[in-house]
């Protein structure tokens, strides 16, 4: 009777006894991830085998190309190349969004004023700019930077603005309570009571930075990626130009895989699973 009743009491644990091995290793995320990326090669490789390959290359194609070009050291070296304006533009917009978010996140005179030109220029596509950009900062290194900076900058200010705005009112009174004022405030509460929206407007950020990155290698002086990419459309090599695209699909996957392992580092208790 009394293991009945421990039974009863937690009929969640029986259950969890009960599930079949099958079930526990496809809740498996370590399983999960790399099938959920061969299915996605799969699928691509039927797709591919019905059309001819210069219309759209089998992955077997792809990344035989990559193999061959890797071997001659040109992915890794254009790469390189093209990192450099994307991680200048992605810490310039870090730079202005995140104490911009802040203040408009806290100061309410600050929110009117900028909210509604923000929203505006936001709702613009960002290609919309390439021709201003060119004007004011020509089609080489600083265009590039440019461009990641426009591409990025708003979606972390509207991701950290929102974050300081849903931080608790009693975490604050708490503070004040002890005596927390200006920069104490600032980097003792504020910041790691927004650190999930700060993480958050970290990942949409380099996910627009990687976008940004060959987008402005191919509006501008074509370099790097995208003179790649340039000079493969011309002779109709189709395995060459999704090697750029997958290969970049492959870096912002990894750049979000880091992203979400830090975050399970910094704030295991908001991450689902983190240990």
């Amino acid at each position: 009777m009394q293991g009945a009743g421990a039974a009863e009491a937690h009929p969640e644990s029986g259950a969890a006894r009960a599930a079949s091995p099958g079930v526990r290793l496809l809740g498996n995320p370590y399983l999960l991830y790399p099938l959920s990326f061969a299915l996605g090669l799969v699928v691509w490789e039927i797709i591919a085998s019905q059309l001819p390959e210069v219309v759209f290359a089998a992955p077997s194609a792809v990344l035989t190309h990559i193999w061959e070009a890797t071997l001659s050291g040109v992915p890794p070296s254009l790469f390189a190349a093209s990192i450099q304006h994307m991680i200048v533009g992605l810490l310039l917009a870090l730079a202005v969004a995140i104490p911009l978010g802040f203040l408009m996140g806290r100061n309410d005179t600050a929110f009117q004023m900028f909210d509604p030109v923000v929203n505006a220029i936001f709702s613009i596509p960002s290609v919309a700019f390439v021709p201003f950009l060119i004007i004011w900062f020509g089609i080489f290194f600083e265009a590039r930077v440019a461009l990641v900076f426009v591409m990025c900058v708003f979606d972390i200010l509207v991701t950290v603005a929102a974050g300081a705005r849903n931080i608790e009112p009693k975490v604050m009174d708490a503070a004040r309570s002890f005596g927390a004022r200006g920069r104490l405030m600032f980097f003792r509460v504020m910041m790691p009571a927004s650190l999930p929206f700060l993480m958050t407007a970290l990942r949409i950020g380099t996910v627009r930075a990687v976008n940004a990155m060959i987008t402005a290698e191919l509006f501008f002086a074509t370099v790097n990626l995208g003179e790649y990419m340039e000079d493969a459309s011309a002779v109709f090599d189709a395995p060459a130009m999704l090697a750029v695209v997958f290969l970049l699909a492959l870096f912002g996957l990894a750049c979000q895989e880091g992203i979400k392992f830090l975050e399970g580092r910094l704030l295991p208790w908001h991450v689902r699973g983190a240990r």
